[in-house]
């Protein structure tokens, strides 16, 4: 991946991001449930220096995570989309939404190495082969 945009359900809210993505992984958090409205997330981890906001205002909602620690999620205030979260644990990092790219190939270039919050996973949902399993970040 080298530039990277995405964007929102309804298209007001865009992002970019330039470059590799320092982690990739699956998220099954009781936050990333709610989130998505399914099993887990899928998130590209960023350096904040080459994260944009291209175009909108997002809204933003804060509070203490799984972790323990405090999260920002961003999302677009007219359709609902989160698009990143942020929060201390990850410094200037973006946990950006793979979803939310718009490159058709993005989700599987995202293909995770790792998963976290593993005891929050459905016993139907199945391990990523070959992926770090973590009970918690």
């Amino acid at each position: 991946m080298s530039l990277q945009e995405g964007g929102c359900l309804c298209g007001k809210i865009r992002i970019s991001y330039e470059g590799e993505p320092l982690a990739k992984l699956l998220c099954h958090c009781l936050d990333c449930h709610k989130i998505s409205g399914s099993t887990y997330s899928t998130n590209v981890v960023v350096p904040g220096g080459s994260f944009k906001l291209l175009a909108g205002t997002p809204k933003t909602f804060a509070k203490i995570a799984d972790s323990g620690s405090p999260m920002t999620s961003h999302f677009c205030g007219d359709c609902g989309t989160t698009l990143w979260r942020e929060g201390p644990v990850f410094g200037e990092n973006k946990i950006v939404k793979a979803g939310v790219l718009d490159d058709p190939t993005a989700l599987d270039e995202a293909r995770p190495v790792s998963e976290v919050y593993t005891r929050s996973r459905p016993s139907w949902v199945s391990e990523i082969p070959g992926a770090a399993q973590k009970t918690v970040k």
